[in-house]
C-alpha cells in the first residue's frame, strides 16, 4: 500500500497491527474490514475523482462517508444490512483515528454521530424434521462427491455449525475415537466450543474419512472438507452445494423446501428442533455459541407449535355451557332452525 499519505499510512496499521494484535480480530473479520476500504477507495476513484495516491484523512468526513453509503446501496444494490456493516468497519477506523489524530477529533465524532438504520428482522427460515429428512436424502451415495456432501451437510445441520465454522474444520477438531464423540468447533470472536457427535453423525464421517484417508497423521491439519484441487471448500461453493440438493429435494417435496433457503437455514432448523423436543434454551444457547440468550430466544419467539402448546397448557375453561351448544345443530334440519328464527 502506497504510505505517502497520512489515510494509507493509518489504514495499513490499523488493519495490520491494531486489529489483529491489539483487538486480537478474526481473520474473518479483518477480511470484512479489509472489504469495506477496498470499496471506498473504489468510490472515491470512481465518484470523487480521487487516486489512492491522493486519498488523505481530510477526505474521510461525515458528508463523504454517508455518501458512500448511499453509493454501495444504490449503485452496488447493497441491502441496509451490509449498509450497517460497512459504516461498523468505518466507526472501528475513525475510533482507532481519535486516539491517532487527536487534531481531528471533531471531524471524528462528526462521523462516528452516523447512525446505523433499523433493519426490517426477517422470519426465522427453517425447515421441518422431514424437510431435513428429504434434504439429506438428495446426495447420490455412490459418488466421492456425493459421500463427501451427505457427510458435510448432515454434520452442518446436527452441530448447528455456521457455514465458516465447517469449511475451517480440520480433522483434529473431532475426537471420534471412542465415546463420548466431540467435534471442536472455532467460531465467532475466536470463541472455542465443544460440541456433542450422535452415533449415526459419527458413521457418516468415518466412512468418509477412511475414504478419504484423513485419520492419518500428515492429515489431522487438512481441511476436513475439500475440493478436486484438495483446496477447503468455500463458503460459496458450501451454498452452491446446499442449493443445489434444495432444488433437488422441492421438486419431489415442494410443501417441504421453502423458496428461499440458504446455509444458515440448517443452523435455524437445528436450534428449532432442539427448543421443540424440550431442550432448555440455555443448553441451546451454549450450543450454538451464543455470547446472549437474547441471540437465542428468536427461536423461542418463533416457535409457533411450542407456543400453542403452553396456551393450550395454560387455558381454563370459562365460556358457559349454553354458549358452547350451538342452537342450531339440534335441529334435524336446516330448514327447522330457519323455521324458528
Amino acid at each position: 500500500m502506497n504510505t505517502e499519505t497520512n489515510f494509507a499510512r493509518y489504514l495499513g496499521r490499523f488493519l495490520s497491527e491494531y486489529l489483529p494484535h491489539e483487538r486480537n480480530m478474526s481473520p474473518n473479520t479483518l477480511a470484512s474490514y479489509r472489504d469495506t476500504f477496498v470499496q471506498f477507495i473504489n468510490y472515491m476513484k470512481a465518484v470523487k475523482g480521487v487516486k489512492i495516491e491522493k486519498l488523505t484523512l481530510a477526505h474521510l468526513s461525515d458528508q463523504c462517508v454517508l455518501d458512500f453509503l448511499a453509493w454501495i446501496q444504490q449503485d452496488r444494490g447493497c441491502g441496509m444490512a451490509t449498509r450497517n456493516y460497512r459504516l461498523a468497519a468505518i466507526h472501528s477506523f475513525i475510533s482507532y483515528l481519535q486516539y491517532e489524530e487527536i487534531e481531528q477529533l471533531e471531524q471524528w465524532q462528526k462521523v462516528l454521530s452516523i447512525k446505523a438504520v433499523k433493519t426490517q428482522k426477517k422470519a426465522v427460515n427453517y425447515l421441518t424434521a422431514d424437510g431435513i429428512k428429504a434434504l439429506l436424502n438428495q446426495p447420490d451415495t455412490t459418488t466421492a462427491n456425493g459421500r463427501r456432501n451427505l457427510a458435510l451437510l448432515s454434520l452442518m445441520y446436527d452441530t448447528g455449525a455456521r457455514v465458516q465454522e465447517i469449511v475451517d474444520l480440520t480433522p483434529e477438531s473431532l475426537r471420534i475415537e471412542s465415546k463420548p464423540y466431540t467435534i471442536r468447533i472455532f467460531g465467532k470472536g475466536r470463541k472455542t466450543r465443544i460440541v456433542p457427535l450422535l452415533e449415526e453423525q459419527v458413521c457418516i464421517l468415518k466412512q468418509y474419512m477412511d475414504e478419504n484417508k484423513l485419520f492419518e497423521n500428515h492429515r489431522l491439519k487438512h481441511p476436513l472438507f475439500y475440493n478436486s484441487r484438495n483446496e477447503k471448500l468455500t463458503r460459496q461453493g458450501v451454498t452452491y452445494i446446499l442449493q443445489t440438493y434444495a432444488n433437488l429435494a422441492r421438486k419431489e417435496h415442494p410443501e417441504l423446501i421453502p423458496d428461499a433457503i440458504c446455509c444458515h437455514s440448517l443452523r435455524h432448523s437445528k436450534a428449532m428442533h432442539l427448543l421443540q423436543a424440550g431442550v432448555n434454551i440455555i443448553y441451546v444457547r451454549d450450543f450454538l455459541g451464543h455470547v446472549s440468550i437474547q441471540s437465542t430466544d428468536v427461536y423461542a419467539r418463533a416457535d409457533s407449535k411450542s407456543k400453542r402448546e403452553a396456551l393450550e397448557k395454560a387455558y381454563v375453561d370459562l365460556i358457559p355451557e349454553n354458549v358452547k351448544t350451538r342452537v342450531w345443530e339440534k335441529n334435524q334440519t336446516l330448514l327447522d332452525w330457519l323455521k324458528s328464527l
